[in-house]
């Protein structure tokens, strides 16, 4: 009984998502300031970001899928920018937000298949034992389904806005980061609320 309690204990232990926002700051950036005409600075931009938040990282040699993903994928924007030209750039300046937010929508939920990516940073700041408990895997569960399911809507979003000329600024800004917003305060609220109603059952 004492053991069971103690595994309860440590498994209620606060865990640490901050690095979670960490990762998904060059995908915002990228969000919230490419456009027609400044994909290729967003571009740069959210590459900057993501080399410089994951350069501890590099450095330990713990990068997440996250990250790895980001450093990739603008890298890979930033040479096509580069080198083709402006003609053949034309697909991209129009769905590049909806590209950049599929890919991560498509990283994020096909985590679920394997390791959900919000435990990799919780792993960080719970001891092993914790990792294999039921309440640790649902909560990165769930958590890893609520940030693949606003970058799902935030793609379909930006596939409307490039379909319409009225309500852009709605489809491609406002309503993407108020579901940002909410995913981040989800990610702060769900995770303390399930360990707390696991220590009162």
């Amino acid at each position: 009984m004492a053991q069971q309690s103690a595994t309860r204990d440590r498994t209620a232990a606060p865990v640490g998502y901050g690095s979670v926002f960490l990762s998904f700051a060059p995908w915002i950036v990228f969000t919230v300031v490419a456009g027609p005409s400044t994909w290729k600075y967003a571009a740069l931009a959210a590459l900057v970001t993501a080399l410089v938040l994951s350069g501890q990282d590099i450095l330990h040699g713990r990068l997440s899928i996250l990250d790895v993903t980001g450093i990739v994928f603008f890298a890979v924007i930033c040479v096509l920018a580069l080198t083709l030209e402006q003609q053949q750039l034309l697909w991209l300046e129009t769905y590049a937000q909806v590209i950049a937010n599929g890919v991560i929508a498509v990283v994020a939920l096909g985590s679920l298949f394997f390791q959900p990516f919000t435990e990799q940073y919780a792993r960080r700041s719970t001891p092993p034992e914790v990792w294999d408990s039921p309440l640790f895997k649902r909560i990165n569960r769930v958590l890893t389904a609520a940030w693949g399911g606003v970058f799902v809507v935030i793609t379909v979003l930006g596939w409307l806005a490039t379909r319409t000329s009225s309500g852009s600024d709605w489809l491609n800004w406002v309503l993407p980061v108020a579901l940002l917003v909410w995913a981040v305060n989800f990610t702060r609220r769900y995770p303390e609320s399930q360990r707390s109603r696991a220590l009162t059952s």
